[in-house]
């Protein structure tokens, strides 16, 4: 498939038709530029808060600090979420009207770790926007939250 591709390739480059040639290339030869997330950096009004919420609620390690900034890294092992201090007073985001980060989504393992976190959020007092619920007809399952500085945080689980 490879060659017959590369082939066709060939021949409309050939005819130096520079349209045809990129719209081939870039459908049928580069699929993505990018290899997924290396992480995700979140401004916040309260730093401990928020990075106590994914340590000690979600189970995350704290990767780093910078003090000058001020600035704390944590990771669940496959993501890295920076949490970047507000220098201001913080303005309410609101998702309707503002342009930004609409929500933060992770995936869970099981049915059961979403009610775990479920429980553990509710035991740490953070604020549930909806419980655990189907996605659509399922049989995904998701609930989100607010961590402490107001961002919105999804956990899904993909029901397989």
């Amino acid at each position: 498939m490879q060659l017959a591709v590369f082939t066709v390739f060939n021949i409309l480059a050939s005819n130096k038709c520079p349209l045809i040639e990129a719209f081939f290339y870039r459908s049928f030869i580069i699929t993505s530029l990018t290899q997924g997330s290396h992480h995700i950096g979140l401004t916040v009004s309260k730093l401990e808060e928020s990075a106590t919420f994914f340590t000690t609620v979600l189970g995350w390690k704290e990767v780093k600090r910078n003090n000058d900034y001020p600035a704390i890294f944590v990771s669940d092992g496959k993501i890295m979420v920076t949490l970047w201090e507000t220098k201001e007073e913080p303005v309410e985001f609101n998702r309707k009207t503002n342009v930004g980060l609409h929500h933060i989504a992770f995936n869970v393992q099981s049915e059961e770790t979403l009610n775990v976190i479920f429980s553990q959020l509710k035991s740490h007092n953070i604020e549930i926007e909806f419980k655990p619920e189907l996605l659509k007809q399922g049989p995904a399952k998701h609930m989100m939250c607010y961590e402490p500085s107001g961002v919105r945080v999804e956990f899904i689980w993909l029901g397989n």
